[in-house]
């Protein structure tokens, strides 16, 4: 079907991978497009693709929070979404910081699953809710002194060029990007920001003496 999501699904270990991908494709709505088992792999397969949905385990070789970054940087379209044994906090705020919209533990059923990839598609955030209260205390702490700290380079050089003045077609010109890419990094720069416009983003960085 044509607005199926697509997905890339990403673990290390063969018989789990396989576990996944069947009940995914056991849906009418879920598309998997590609399968790895490492970190590398799985970031060439979202770049060859450019799947709704990346599905990562967070202990595959490689590191899946690297990859998870890795892919937010080159493919900001792509909703990320870790699939873990890991309950451990560190872990849950490195995720999210990297670029996970979703977090879900490997104990979930495959319908709790493919209800997350759903949500994560449709823009929500999930969270595993016996970690959900973690990220919420961290959540709740007063922010850095430094607003932009959060951007990675990539969305520093968007928003510099936007402070300007620049549309988000002249700033994918300038920087030899899609346009579509320049409003995903602008989606992200707006939710690390937590500002509700690129005029305020650009108030803000102005006002942070970004050059």
């Amino acid at each position: 079907m044509t607005d199926a999501i697509s997905i890339v699904v990403a673990d290390d270990h063969p018989l789990f991978r396989d576990g996944v991908v069947n009940s995914l494709r056991a849906t009418d709505d879920i598309v998997v497009v590609g399968e790895a088992a490492d970190a590398p792999s799985a970031i060439a397969l979202v770049q060859q693709h450019l799947p709704d949905v990346a599905l990562l385990d967070i202990a595959m070789p490689g590191g899946g929070i690297r990859a998870a970054a890795d892919i937010a940087t080159t493919a900001p379209a792509t909703k990320i979404v870790m699939l873990t044994v890991s309950e451990d906090e560190d872990d849950l705020l490195a995720a999210m910081k990297a670029g996970a919209k979703g977090y879900v533990l490997k104990g979930v059923s495959a319908r709790e699953l493919t209800g997350v990839v759903r949500s994560v598609h449709a823009g929500d955030v999930y969270v595993a809710p016996a970690l959900a209260w973690d990220l919420l205390r961290e959540m709740s702490k007063p922010r850095q002194k430094d607003p932009l700290g959060e951007l990675t380079p990539r969305e520093r050089e968007v928003l510099e060029l936007v402070a300007t003045g620049l549309s988000n077609q002249e700033v994918a010109a300038r920087l030899s990007l899609a346009e579509k890419t320049i409003k995903h990094y602008m989606t992200n720069i707006l939710a690390k920001l937590q500002v509700r416009s690129r005029v305020e983003a650009a108030l803000l960085a102005q006002r942070v003496g970004m050059p």
